[in-house]
């Protein structure tokens, strides 16, 4: 099996939308604009966000817009929170690098926000829908609430929001991509041959064709990266989860698959995901992963590997 680097930190997305003109033919395509000067977008995507050590995927201002694009393979209703984190720091960073200041007689004006996250996992949703922050709020929605935070949620799976995908190619590009590594698997490849035919093919239909000829091993790492984890785990399942479980930590599965359990877990746990979140993304029950989830939230913010196994093989005595 092809190794893969764990500490790899792009996602595909980012990869594919990481210049001015793939984003502003993005911008134009979910806003119907039909701006022409990439040169005016600036790109000030947050490279390492302190909490919880999250990082966003894109943003950038244009056209009087503070512009966050977050893809997303799991339905996550706690992307507003996550956004009202991510507006914070960018707006920070906006007010200091323009040596505004917050305590000026002057009101400061600054860009709108505005948060799309684009869908592609494997459960059901509709072609669009708003989340806002004020659901989350306990007792309910409340007018008197001091903060909102609105994230416009885009189904980006292959067939869905077909005129979308029409105004913007290189957004049909990546989701036709992801379909075709995602039909190598239901066929019974391994997610490397999965990959591998998937470019191939895309190269040939001459799809994402620039950034494959230019960056083709890294394209590969990438995808590598964000699949063969969750993918691990569901073959784990199906090989005696269970088993390990009810036999003990150090039973049933080797201590080398049982980690790679774990930092998947912490992974998922560290971008706000509940057990049922994970569960669904890993298309099993919420049962069977209960107790690595207890541990490995009990041993947060650290996360450190000892005491989360420690912790399971109390539980499992």
């Amino acid at each position: 099996m092809t190794k893969v680097k764990r500490n790899f930190k792009d996602s595909l997305f980012r990869l594919v939308f990481h210049g001015k003109e793939e984003l502003l033919s993005l911008y134009n395509a979910v806003n119907g604009s039909s701006y022409t000067n990439a040169d005016d977008l600036e790109i000030n995507t947050l490279e390492d966000v302190v909490y919880m050590g999250m990082k966003n995927d894109v943003s950038f201002l244009f056209a009087h817009y503070l512009n966050l694009y977050e893809a997303q393979s799991t339905s996550n209703p706690n992307m507003p929170l996550r956004g009202t984190i991510y507006f914070g720091d960018l707006l920070k960073g906006w007010i200091e690098s323009n040596h505004l200041d917050m305590y000026s007689e002057k009101q400061i004006m600054i860009p709108k926000p505005k948060f799309l996250v684009f869908y592609n996992g494997l459960k059901k949703e509709p072609e669009r829908r708003i989340l806002r922050l004020s659901d989350s709020f306990e007792g309910g929605q409340d007018e008197e609430a001091a903060l909102e935070c609105t994230a416009i949620v885009l189904n980006i799976n292959y067939g869905y929001n077909q005129e979308l995908m029409e105004k913007c190619q290189t957004l049909h590009d990546y989701s036709c991509f992801v379909e075709n590594v995602r039909q190598g698997v239901r066929a019974g490849k391994t997610l490397e041959e999965a990959v591998d035919e998937a470019i191939s093919k895309s190269l040939k239909e001459g799809v994402l064709k620039d950034l494959l000829k230019k960056n083709r091993a890294e394209v590969r790492n990438v995808v590598l990266t964000e699949y063969n984890e969750e993918l691990h785990l569901k073959n784990v399942r199906e090989c005696g989860y269970e088993e390990g479980y009810d036999n003990g930590y150090d039973s049933g599965l080797d201590q080398g698959r049982r980690q790679k359990e774990i930092d998947l877990i912490v992974k998922k746990v560290r971008k706000g995901q509940s057990l049922e979140q994970i569960a669904d993304a890993l298309e099993t029950s919420a049962d069977q992963l209960k107790e690595i989830y207890k541990a490995v939230v009990k041993a947060a913010p650290e996360y450190d590997l000892e005491k989360i196994k420690g912790e399971l093989k109390i539980n499992n005595r």
